[in-house]
């Protein structure tokens, strides 16, 4: 039996529990891990707030692979962590640097750091919000043509990838639904050609990542681990991933709390 788990451990073994089972108990879970019933209620709460998982009764079951919540509603989640990795990925820019930047609630704190530092900076984006608050610096902002989709906050489409085919990056930052030993993944198809389209013109692309996505497979696939210069989280890795991160040679950057 499992005892002494951190929250965020205990967590991740659920989500680990639901990959390999669609359905689990709260019952089962609690005796398994060696907590009350009502620490593992709280869980799969805050699991089904994320969008992880669909509450049911006496338990929860796995997230559809095709659905995710509006970026409005992603954002409100993880805040603290998802600013953490927006300030590691900040601190890898240089000035003068030109940068794609997708759609996504991290990818938002890492536009909202980048103005703050205030570098020269170009940012090639199909996301309003970043183009918003990116802006609000000294960057330079090129914005793709495109269908606005407002659960997004951005534009997308054939017209959109294209165009980003136009331009090259130093650095993409992306962001993912799902990481995990295949690759990243996204729910999002339309999402999935920008994020290629990113990655194809960019020098070195990085994934910004929370814990909460680890080892998620989801409806489509984004690209191998190898297609990444680095992965940008708020926590160690589990142990698979991390090995097959070394695997594909990329750089783990874990964004610690400030003490």
């Amino acid at each position: 039996m499992l005892q002494k788990l951190r929250k965020e451990e205990r967590r991740s073994l659920i989500m680990s529990e639901l990959r390999a089972s669609p359905l689990v108990r709260i019952s089962a879970l609690a005796e398994k891990f060696g907590v009350t019933t009502e620490t593992i209620r709280r869980d799969l709460d805050a699991l089904s707030k994320q969008g992880l998982v669909a509450r049911e009764y006496g338990g929860a079951s796995a997230r559809p692979m095709g659905v995710q919540p509006p970026a409005r509603e992603r954002g409100r989640e993880l805040t603290e962590e998802r600013s953490r990795i927006g300030a590691a990925a900040a601190a890898l820019v240089m000035p003068g640097e030109v940068l794609m930047i997708d759609t996504g609630s991290t990818t938002g704190h890492l536009a909202r750091h980048l103005a703050a530092i205030g570098e020269d900076l170009t940012v090639v984006t199909n996301s309003y919000p970043v183009a918003s608050d990116v802006s609000s610096g000294d960057a330079r902002v090129v914005m793709c043509p495109g269908e606005f989709d407002p659960r997004e906050g951005g534009v997308y489409g054939v017209d959109s990838a294209e165009y980003l085919r136009q331009f090259h990056a130093n650095k993409a930052f992306i962001g993912a639904s799902g990481i995990s030993s295949d690759g990243l993944s996204d729910v999002n198809r339309n999402a999935v050609s920008i994020k290629r389209a990113m990655i194809e013109r960019a020098g070195e692309t990085y994934a910004l990542v929370d814990h909460s996505k680890f080892g998620a497979r989801l409806l489509e696939s984004v690209g191998p681990l190898s297609a990444l210069a680095g992965l940008i989280t708020d926590q160690e890795p589990p142990a698979e991933l991390r090995l097959a991160l070394e695997r594909a040679g990329v750089q783990i950057i874990v964004a610690e709390p400030q003490v």
